[in-house]
């Protein structure tokens, strides 16, 4: 899978789970670019991305995302 790919993904579950076609992630796109994106939501967010991709963060991986670039990156490395 490409970081692309990847992004184009991201960008799917993002849409749907914020219920917003308007949203076009990039690697600086922080909480503070998506106004419903609070510390409760984020959780929920991990998990719907942890299921689209398959795979689980561990907390420390999840406190060390402080973008969706740093998120892309995590995921391509476990992909």
């Amino acid at each position: 899978m490409t970081r692309e790919e990847v992004f184009d993904k991201l960008n799917e579950i993002f849409r749907e789970y914020f219920d917003d076609e308007e949203i076009t992630l990039s690697d600086e796109t922080t909480a503070d670019d998506i106004e419903d994106w609070d510390s409760l939501e984020h959780i929920n967010l991990i998990v719907a991305v942890e299921k689209a991709f398959g795979m689980k963060f561990t907390m420390g991986e999840v406190t060390t995302m402080k973008n969706v670039g740093a998120m892309a990156d995590l995921i391509l490395e476990r992909i």
